[in-house]
């Protein structure tokens, strides 16, 4: 695989910045490399993990929320 140009580091950094929000965590150390292991054992990125169990928690409230 060819090394990415600089000008592609730069239009794929650029479309981030527009494109999402971020959020930094803080876990111990080594937690990190355990919770990315733990998602790419179920085919995810380490992001992708954190969205969804953040998005399942959100859903999983709503529907124990008394009406």
């Amino acid at each position: 695989m060819s090394p990415v140009s600089e000008e592609r580091v730069k239009q794929i950094t650029e479309y981030n910045r527009k494109t999402y929000d971020r959020i930094e965590i803080k876990v111990k150390k080594g937690e990190k490399e355990a919770l990315r292991a733990y998602a790419v054992q179920r085919g995810e990125t380490l992001s992708g993990f954190v969205n969804r169990a953040i998005l399942e928690t959100q859903q999983r409230d709503q529907a124990d929320k008394p009406a």
